[in-house]
């Protein structure tokens, strides 16, 4: 899965990578966490859009913008037939901006946080989905970021780990006339590992309220 993830890159930098110009009040963050409001890029019929949304999926068919079940994370294997997933699936997909995420490996009867990013240290994108909700007065924007089976090299630390899409698959995966399962499941296998790197970080990461780049600094 994918709990906590940063974004820390330079506006120039991913405006280049993203074909959109991030807002100037966008702030390096380390520890993103679910029910934050964070960045995606989705499709407008002005084209790509970059925007903040409430990081957990609230399907439009929910009571409550609290529902029982975490919706943070949706397993690529579910997303065509699910039905918290399937609409947005066809319909309303996104990138995620990010530079690196953390997945927690179990060690004993403790939890050990690790950071994963490029190899490269450029930044990337999760596949997402978005979705509105409407109820209560008001209206809420929400985003899930897709999962899929860990690479080989992140299996000892996590059994899963976000789908990353490269720069060229950008346009296919925000593609609103899309949605054909077929043409999009190519997009969900994990991720090569030669590309990524993972090391230990401090458990100072756990708790959603810290913030900076301590966050990110490997622990001895």
């Amino acid at each position: 899965m994918c709990g906590r993830y940063a974004l820390h890159s330079r506006l120039p930098r991913l405006a280049a990578l993203f074909g959109v110009r991030p807002p100037d009040s966008l702030r390096p963050r380390y520890n993103i966490a679910p029910s934050q409001d964070a960045p995606v890029v989705r499709w407008t019929d002005a084209g790509r859009e970059w925007v903040a949304l409430r990081w957990g999926l609230l399907p439009p068919w929910v009571r409550t913008e609290h529902p029982r079940f975490s919706m943070i994370n949706a397993r690529a294997e579910t997303l065509a037939h699910k039905p918290a997933y399937r609409a947005a699936f066809r319909r309303r997909r996104c990138l995620v901006p990010a530079d690196g995420f953390y997945e927690w490996q179990a060690q004993g009867g403790a939890k050990r946080p690790w950071y994963i990013r490029r190899r490269d240290g450029e930044p990337f994108a999760f596949a997402g989905l978005w979705e509105r909700w409407e109820g209560e007065g008001r209206s809420i924007e929400s985003f899930t970021i897709v999962v899929t089976e860990a690479c080989e090299a992140l299996r000892p630390i996590h059994e899963r780990m976000p789908v990353i899409l490269d720069r060229d698959e950008y346009d296919l995966w925000l593609d609103p006339g899309i949605g054909d399962p077929a043409r999009l499941d190519p997009l969900l296998d994990p991720y090569p590992a030669d590309r990524l790197e993972a090391y230990p970080v401090s458990t100072y990461v756990n708790r959603p309220e810290h913030e900076g780049e301590r966050c990110i600094a490997p622990e001895a």
